[in-house]
């Protein structure tokens, strides 16, 4: 049975693309809607497994769309934005209240070559289907605490690597508030992104967090009590100078396939640090990236972090660390923050 989806997008020609680029993968029955207004009338009827979201329209703006959709018929939605940090920000907010993921339109709010994204809205939208709605919220206990063991003494942990995508800003807003300001190690973070949008998800979180956040624009020494998030559409990496570690941004390798690449980021973190001294956390996110090199590092004696089923919003990442038996704790969402602050003292 075709998956149902509907296209959410003021522009005719824009509406038009997207079904085309549905519907000529072939597994997909698109329905379209002209706003918010048109969208949240056709929502009974149509019923949608997946709605593609614009954030501008008249009468009804995608973010007032998406708070009612969530309201009236909780369903996934994939985000369509143009790459504007008005926009970035924006898209944020709409992660924040429960859409899945995004996909950018590369030319702005009306893309005449918004097929380059084909490939990339044809994945989300088939990974939305099968993605987790109402995760359980940060506060949330699970009714039998995970046990805590093999805490590390202090100073023997170099660096905290953690990798997220599909869900991932939503959750490192959760988890990272969490970690103390008084952590071992500092943390650098691969989060599938686009470009304009790790600046100002750098400053939401700088806002939240007792460790500070930066963007990683530059070659940056790496520090106890602070965050470096790997600039988006790049791909973020370890390297040594001297007695220090030092992470930078480097050109998006074709070797993977989504940026910054948590593979690549973790691969240079085991070349420059003794993976025994290494803590990796893998979160939500369609595919396997992070997940081959952090086994590695669990199979050199470091210690790893997988997110549970029960809380991802797409078990693929985290999934197939568990599968590849590269997980030293497999953990919802609300109990890795403290996992992560009782290993690295």
């Amino acid at each position: 049975m075709a998956t149902s989806v509907l296209v959410v997008d003021d522009s005719a020609l824009m509406r038009r693309a997207i079904k085309a680029m549905l519907t000529e993968a072939g597994e997909f029955e698109v329905h379209t809607a002209r706003n918010g207004v048109d969208a949240l009338d056709q929502l009974g009827r149509v019923r949608p497994d997946v709605i593609t979201l614009d954030v501008n329209m008249p009468e009804m703006d995608g973010l007032s769309c998406l708070a009612q959709i969530m309201a009236q018929q909780p369903t996934p939605v994939v985000m369509v934005s143009s790459l504007t940090e008005r926009n970035a920000l924006v898209t944020l907010e709409a992660l924040e209240l429960g859409a899945v993921d995004y996909v950018p339109k590369p030319g702005g709010t009306v893309s005449l070559n918004i097929d380059e994204v084909a490939g990339e809205l044809v994945t989300k939208v088939r990974a939305a289907t099968s993605a987790r709605l109402g995760r359980k919220p940060s506060g949330g206990t699970p009714k039998a605490p995970p046990p805590i063991h093999d805490i590390a003494p202090p100073g023997a942990v170099d660096l905290v690597l953690i990798g997220s995508s599909t869900g991932g800003p939503h959750l490192l807003a959760e988890l990272l508030p969490r970690l103390p300001a008084s952590l071992g190690a500092p943390v650098v973070v691969a989060q599938h992104i686009p470009a304009s949008f790790t600046a100002p998800l750098a400053r939401r979180l700088d806002d939240l967090c007792a460790l500070r956040v930066h963007e990683v624009d530059r070659i940056m020494t790496v520090r106890r009590g602070n965050i470096y998030l790997g600039r988006g559409s790049a791909d973020v990496v370890v390297a040594r100078r001297t007695d220090s570690l030092i992470v930078k941004s480097v050109p998006a390798s074709r070797d993977y396939h989504w940026h910054p690449s948590v593979d690549r980021l973790v691969a240079t973190a085991r070349r420059h640090c003794d993976p025994a001294r290494l803590v990796c956390a893998l979160l939500t996110g369609m595919g396997d990236d992070g997940a081959a090199e952090m086994a590695e590092v669990h199979a050199a004696g470091g210690r790893t972090i997988a997110e549970a089923e029960e809380t991802a919003v797409v078990w693929g990442m985290p999934g197939e660390l568990a599968r590849r038996g590269g997980a030293s704790a497999v953990l919802p969402s609300y109990a890795i923050a403290d996992r992560l602050a009782d290993w690295v003292r």
